[in-house]
């Protein structure tokens, strides 16, 4: 997989006499896959809010020392990916404002930081002092840019987080509580968010009213949990209750929970949660991720048997999928290929010199169970199209005499502006190539994608559900000013059934 762009994770935990900060260490930790460029934890103790974040993992940014130093009975954390404002520390999060007023800073090294410029404790004593965790992207910020500028708010130099966390702090300084102040920006939202606010004495959980990307609440020895995977919750022992609903509203404080639909919901879940994103011990609607990915292979298997010595997948996502079509055919499964796990993901970096690098330095053939065999090599997607290539070509230097490209989706052929930014349309290998082209760029013996219609069923629940934009071309958030970026007109879900070979 080689998507350029933020893919992040949220955190948030509230119960008095628990040690919220180190559970949203540990919860991060879990969530490390979501987002590994940056990290943060802020925590709220019913007065201040005190927030430390940086660069680099979970396990890099935070110590026994800070995490000790993150008092309080409330917390958010975030792991970041960069789509606005690029990779540095002012655009990681979580985010901290407080209305119009200034907030206190203390950092370690610089005596006069910027708030969210630094590494640093930052302690906000103003009872509209709030912190944000946001997972997606809201294409257009029109509105809310024209919001902030009303009150006198530059927003040049603004990400889409920092202007919502903005938004929200103006509007409790001007009276409103939390929920109140959410509800009242809510419309100048246009996009995809899954969002954790928190005040000095409330925790808020908010989706958009497509649910594009995945919230989940758990329950923890007498408080709640709210993550973007059910996977976060095992390790620190909270039990799931319930997916957050799309447009609802969820409110943690003192004297419980309390839900409120503040939007009409049309739910439509990103497709490639199933397909690429979560991690495979999480569940969606009701759904295994690592049952779903299983699926998509043997669904693969019906669409396209072939007759090979070996199936291997590309680690990690494409596992189950390669397991699935394996045990279809009976075609003996094998870790073909060994994978670095202390190397980035190659969609880190944009420039194709660096990615194709990346992937020589992330995996490796194993050329004594590769040697004079037929080979199935599976993945998840392709984007761009150079990882796969590289891939292609290390598997026939390890002595393949065939390689079979198999991919458990369909052809992306659009960007996705919901969370994700893929590259420019341009960019994406199947909006200008045919199969029959990807395949001889990739130098492959065949190659195989899942048809729309066979991703759908391995899914086990109605296309009504999903966001399939990148396959199809159809927002179900409307894009604004960046439908101009789509060259390639939307296509019918017929246009991409597979095709015979």
């Amino acid at each position: 997989m080689e998507i350029t762009g933020e893919k992040c994770a949220v955190f948030g935990v509230y119960g008095k006499g628990l040690d919220v900060a180190r559970l949203s260490f540990f919860g991060l930790f879990a969530l490390q896959h979501r987002g590994q460029e940056s990290s943060g934890i802020a925590t709220a103790n019913g007065e201040t809010i005190t927030l430390h974040k940086g660069m680099g993992l979970v396990s890099q940014v935070f110590n026994d020392h800070l995490i000790d130093s993150l008092k309080g009975h409330i917390a958010i954390g975030h792991n970041r990916y960069s789509t606005a404002g690029g990779s540095k520390v002012k655009h990681a999060q979580p985010m901290l404002a407080a209305g119009l007023a200034s907030l206190q800073k203390v950092s370690y090294e610089d005596p006069h930081p910027s708030l969210n410029d630094s590494v640093s404790l930052c302690s906000a004593p103003q009872d509209d002092a709030i912190a944000l965790a946001h997972n997606g992207n809201l294409p257009s910020t029109g509105a809310l840019s024209d919001f902030l500028g009303t009150k006198g708010i530059d927003t040049s130099e603004f990400s889409d987080s920092r202007m919502i966390v903005e938004a929200i702090a103006v509007r409790m300084g001007e009276g409103l509580d939390l929920p109140t102040a959410i509800k009242d920006i809510y419309p100048l939202l246009t996009g995809a968010f899954s969002l954790l606010i928190m005040s000095h004495d409330k925790l808020v959980a908010v989706r958009d009213h497509c649910g594009i990307r995945p919230l989940a609440l758990a329950s923890i020895n007498g408080g709640y949990v709210v993550a973007s995977e059910t996977c976060a919750f095992s390790p620190i022992g909270a039990e799931f209750v319930r997916d957050i609903g799309a447009g609802e509203m969820v409110v943690i404080d003192e004297s419980g929970v309390r839900s409120e639909q503040i939007a009409e919901p049309n739910p439509k879940l990103d497709i490639f949660e199933f397909v690429y994103f979560a991690r495979p011990d999480s569940t969606l609607l009701g759904k295994s991720i690592y049952e779903v990915r299983r699926n998509f292979g043997i669904q693969l298997a019906k669409e396209y048997p072939l007759v090979a010595d070996i199936v291997i997948p590309v680690p990690e996502t494409a596992i189950a999928s390669a397991i699935g079509y394996a045990h279809a055919l009976g075609i003996p499964f094998e870790m073909g290929l060994t994978k670095n796990r202390y190397i980035h993901r190659t969609f880190i970096t944009p420039e194709q010199h660096v990615r194709e690098q990346g992937v020589r330095a992330k995996l490796t053939a194993l050329p004594g169970m590769l040697r004079g065999k037929r080979v199935v090599v599976f993945d998840d997607s392709i984007v761009r199209g150079t990882t796969s290539r590289q891939i292609v070509k290390m598997v026939f230097e390890a002595g393949a005499t065939e390689v079979h490209f198999l991919v458990a989706s369909p052809p992306v052929r659009f960007p996705d502006f919901y969370g994700i930014d893929t590259p420019k349309q341009d960019d994406l290998i199947a909006a200008t190539k045919s199969v029959e082209e990807i395949e001889k760029y990739l130098g492959a013996t065949s190659l195989r994608f899942l048809s729309y219609e066979g991703m759908i069923e391995a899914t086990g629940r109605p296309e009504s559900d999903f966001s399939t934009s990148c396959f199809t071309g159809v927002y179900p958030i409307d894009i604004k000013e960046r439908a101009r970026e789509i060259k390639y007109p939307p296509i019918s879900t017929q246009a991409i059934a597979p095709t015979e070979k």
